[in-house]
């Protein structure tokens, strides 16, 4: 007859010991449950159990035992499979979601990083302490109320680095608008906003960093309140408070969902297989849905504090969001602007003097648009440089051209000034 090997802890050794004394009548079962700490009651049923069974009286009746809950063999391998395949950079928790949401295999996070660990596609990662502390900030009331912006270099999709620019709500955690460009440029970031305010309306702060793009870091900006960039031009013209953070911290909840995003969504636009800009910004309108159900979250109050877009600020727009420089109109009615001549025609919706400063406008568009008083001058480019001209006949430029007829010399226009002249004389020679 085979022999059956029995492993048992200490505790379970020790147990053992003092139920067989209780059998052989050493010790009182009010005694054997003061050394192993149970009731009276289940002293009697292990004595039981021990009688019966012997050792294995002693060992809980489910070691050994598969559990209720325990995955079967088949899903486990499966689980394997697809993790090695498809999930292979993925953290326990990103792997969990997907397997459930495409394979339908539900395994719990946990027993997802045991089964990365032991195939060597996780590695444990030791707690870090931070080493500065940052105080928190509560999150604001409405939604609305705070956007904060920011833009993330990473590998997003292919192999070129490109800018995700992004904002996230402050009072909900949603990402209220997302979209990839090449840069942070001015361009980008006017692009960007342009479409925020079609989509969700105009917010009353923006919390973003001190990069360039943003703010003018110059020291002589302390002092000189007149040093802003476009965009704060623009965002003043919006009616839009803008807010610079001293730090990353300041503004934790892009700087987090950033992170968050460059372990998910680079993920997903990988098994996507998307590797341009174009077809990037598409998937986007819908994870962005997706993600928001997941992880946004109720703001204190319902209220929605975005202003909408009147008629005459969205016609206004392409205005307010151009790359605005001042020049001014030189002796000959041209204006010079990044290396090119633009001449002014004769005729003009308002009236335009030499040395007059007007704003060029580079609109998104690629239109070029000379402003002044709020009216667009009519012009066409030069091919070349204009001769040097320093006296030109027109004193200025009105809405009617200009007539070069001059008054003969017997003119009532000019006896006018003749009987003055001759009044005057008069008058001279009789004070003498």
């Amino acid at each position: 007859m085979a022999q059956i090997l029995i492993s048992m802890t200490e505790k379970e050794s020790m147990r053992y010991d003092l139920i067989q004394s209780l059998i052989d009548g050493k010790i009182n079962g009010t005694d054997a449950s003061k050394q192993i700490g149970v009731t009276v009651r289940q002293i009697k049923r292990m004595k039981s159990r021990v009688i019966k069974n012997k050792m294995k009286g002693i060992i809980h009746g489910n070691r050994g035992r598969t559990g209720n809950r325990a995955l079967n063999t088949e899903t486990i391998e499966n689980a394997k499979k697809y993790l090695k395949e498809k999930y292979y950079d993925f953290g326990p928790l990103f792997a969990s979601e997907k397997l459930d949401e495409d394979y339908g295999i539900k395994i719990n996070k946990e027993t997802v990083r045991q089964i990365m660990i032991a195939e060597n596609l996780w590695k444990s990662k030791p707690k870090k302490q931070p080493k500065h502390r940052h105080v928190w900030r509560a999150r604001k009331d409405n939604h609305g109320e705070m956007e904060q912006f920011d833009g993330s270099y990473h590998i997003w999709f292919g192999e070129e680095e490109s800018c995700l620019l992004l904002s996230v709500d402050d009072a909900t955690g949603k990402i209220t608008h997302a979209k990839f460009d090449y840069n942070e440029s001015t361009v980008a970031v006017f692009k960007f906003w342009k479409e925020y305010f079609a989509l969700n309306g105009i917010p009353l702060a923006v919390y973003l960093d001190k990069f360039s793009t943003y703010k003018v870091n110059h020291k002589n900006a302390v002092d000189n309140k007149d040093l802003i960039t476009q965009f704060q031009r623009a965002m003043n013209q919006m009616g839009v408070k803008l807010i610079t953070a001293h730090s990353p911290e300041a503004k934790g909840g892009v700087e987090r969902m950033n992170g968050t995003l460059q372990d998910r969504l680079v993920k997903e636009l990988r098994l996507a297989g998307i590797t341009d800009i174009e077809n990037a910004n598409k998937f986007l309108i819908k994870y962005i849905r997706k993600f928001n159900a997941k992880f946004a979250v109720v703001p204190q109050r319902k209220k929605n504090l975005h202003k909408k877009l009147t008629e005459d600020i969205k016609m206004k727009l392409p205005q307010i969001f151009s790359i605005q420089n001042i020049r001014k109109v030189n002796n000959d009615y041209t204006i010079m602007f990044k290396n090119q001549y633009f001449q002014l025609d004769e005729i003009q919706p308002t009236t335009v003097y030499k040395k007059d400063s007007v704003i060029v406008e580079e609109h998104l568009n690629g239109d070029i648009k000379i402003n002044l008083k709020e009216r667009y001058l009519d012009y066409k480019v030069l091919p070349e440089r204009p001769k040097k001209e320093i006296n030109i006949r027109l004193p200025a430029l009105t809405r009617q051209k200009q007539s070069l007829y001059k008054p003969p010399a017997n003119h009532p226009w000019r006896n006018q000034f003749l009987f003055n002249k001759t009044r005057k004389q008069q008058s001279a020679l009789i004070q003498k």
